[in-house]
């Protein structure tokens, strides 16, 4: 099949255009045929050499497309191999294109219970654009957060795919979002898809000019992190608040005030991207609240896969990434 293959770790310029095997047929797993593949940073990760991926490799966990067995059209879910708990996975989770060969291709081949129905009104790019930050975000704020209508919450990096979906899902809850941002254009983006106002993270005060926007100045119910600036994010909390983190893309260690935060009374909530039974939960919310689809920033061919790795390493654009197969 063709695909976009590494076959060594690095920058963009690993992801070359190749050949690579057909997927295997195993008992329990259903070949998809792949119309399109989005960008995550876990990608660029993978990509990297982070999860000690095999060589040569096709990255990617996100994808849309048809059964090959009935046709049916379908998203993938890429948490794969979960378990039976919901509050952590087991010790063989992992995420699709980490070990397993993803959706930089033109097929691909999952567990059969790792598809879901294709959302009625998604197109192939919003479809593909939705699992892993419709999963990771729905975890992040429900099944971790426990956000609740009429709640206020802070979401740190407008302008990512987690903290766009973030914005829209607490919106249709009925909670008060505030974003913060590098930059005052995505900001007033945010406004535009729910949010209430947003501060710079750039200004080394944010977290209390964020606190200053929230009812009486004293906090919010919870902060959502998806890029690691938590010693800070917890500044914006109000005593007792909660803390969600999915992410490490802005640092990957932490100095935090132990006293103050146990004092504080806050939550400091991990989590990751989940498992089907939240993806359904995910569905039935998308359904009943008329949610949008994910917001799409720029689209590539497959086969400039580099250019869309560079691109999303540039973190100028609004939204997702997503590569088209032709």
């Amino acid at each position: 099949m063709h695909a976009i293959v590494i076959r060594e770790f690095g920058g963009p310029a690993v992801l070359r255009p190749d050949n690579f095997p057909d997927p295997a047929t195993k008992s329990g797993w259903i070949t998809v045929e792949l119309r399109a593949a989005a960008l995550n940073w876990h990608d660029v990760l993978v990509r990297q050499g982070r999860y000690r991926s095999p060589l040569p490799h096709v990255i990617g966990a996100d994808g849309a497309g048809v059964r090959r067995d009935t046709g049916e059209p379908v998203v993938i879910v890429p948490s794969l191999h979960w378990g039976d708990r919901d509050d952590a996975p087991g010790p063989d989770w992992e995420i699709l294109g980490d070990h397993i060969p993803g959706t930089y291709a033109e097929l691909v081949s999952v567990p059969a219970d790792c598809l879901a129905p294709k959302p009625a009104g998604f197109s192939w790019l919003e479809a593909a654009a939705l699992p892993l930050v419709g999963l990771s975000t729905y975890r992040a704020l429900i099944s971790r957060g426990r956000l609740q209508a009429g709640e206020t919450v802070l979401v740190v990096g407008a302008g990512g795919g987690i903290a766009n979906m973030a914005v829209q899902l607490a919106s249709h809850l009925g909670a008060s979002i505030m974003v913060t941002s590098s930059s005052a254009e995505k900001i007033a983006r945010a406004v535009t898809e729910g949010a209430k106002d947003g501060v710079l993270h750039s200004d080394p005060d944010w977290p209390e000019q964020a606190r200053a926007l929230s009812p009486s100045g004293a906090g919010f119910d919870l902060v959502l992190d998806p890029v690691g600036r938590w010693p800070e994010s917890v500044r914006a909390l109000h005593p007792g608040g909660r803390l969600v983190v999915l992410g490490a893309k802005a640092a990957e260690s932490a100095a935090m005030d132990v006293r103050k935060f146990y004092f504080g009374q806050y939550d400091l909530l991990g989590t990751t991207m989940g498992n089907r039974r939240d993806f359904a939960g995910l569905l039935n919310l998308l359904f009943e609240c008329r949610i949008p689809p994910p917001v799409i920033d720029r689209v590539f061919p497959l086969d400039d896969a580099r250019c869309a790795h560079e691109y999303l390493e540039l973190a100028g654009g609004f939204g997702k990434t997503v590569l088209e197969h032709r």
